[in-house]
């Protein structure tokens, strides 16, 4: 699909759980704002990105990819300073993330997802991620993708498909591990933004900065050592 680049809550109270769902992450575009939440079933690639936001390893990166009623992809550290019409897309942080596929995530509308090559293995890029708009679905469509992938799909699943849309065509191929909760409007207008033939948008919709949010909305800051050494002489 991707033609490039495409632990739980602790129950004892007295340990602090490594990972939860309650991650979520700040994306401001020249377009809006988008906040997406982590799966916490989905940790090697949840944790990932709370690396790279933190690391604002994402910010200055363009959507390089649109497609109207399929999804937006970006996260190519090449698109930079990328000059006007540049194919886009190959760009990585020279490393992959292991697949974590499963049944219950699946690409309905605002999925989060990895972009990946063709890897046998289906690990994904460190680096590129897209969110699903997709379209509406019908139980035949749905049917095909079965007889196809062998990809069965719940009743749930299938009523999401049918109401809100998706692209269960990449159900089982690509990792899963995120959705929007804020900012789908934004997401459309990036993907309907006027494109060339590689559907590099024609202005550059650049992600100003990417960041991991505290569970109260607040931006969590990551203090380096010249803060340690001040409060240390204090």
């Amino acid at each position: 699909m991707i033609r490039r680049f495409l632990i739980a809550v602790g129950v004892c109270v007295l340990v602090q759980p490594v990972f939860a769902q309650k991650n979520k992450v700040e994306i401001i575009t020249d377009s809006g704002r988008i906040v997406v939440m982590l799966y916490d079933n989905a940790p090697l690639n949840s944790e990932n990105m709370l690396k790279n936001a933190r690391a604002h390893a994402y910010d200055s990166t363009l959507f390089h990819r649109v497609i109207p009623g399929f999804m937006i992809q970006g996260g190519d550290p090449t698109s930079k300073h990328a000059a006007p019409g540049a194919n886009l897309g190959s760009g990585g942080l020279g490393y992959t993330i292991p697949a974590e596929i499963n049944d219950s995530d699946f690409h309905k509308r605002g999925a989060l997802a990895v972009a990946r090559t063709n890897t046998p293995d289906k690990s994904g890029s460190a680096s590129q991620f897209y969110i699903v708009v997709g379209k509406k679905c019908t139980d035949a469509e749905l049917d095909n993708v079965t007889q196809h992938t062998g990809h069965k799909y719940t009743a749930a699943q299938r009523e999401i498909y049918k109401t809100q849309g998706g692209t269960p065509h990449l159900d089982g191929g690509y990792t899963v591990f995120g959705e929007v909760l804020e900012g789908m409007d934004v997401v459309d207008k990036i993907a309907n933004a006027p494109r060339n033939r590689a559907d590099r948008p024609n202005g550059d919709i650049r992600m100003l900065s990417v960041r991991e949010l505290l569970p109260d909305g607040g931006k969590k800051k990551h203090r380096g050592l010249f803060w340690f050494l001040k409060r240390k002489h204090k």
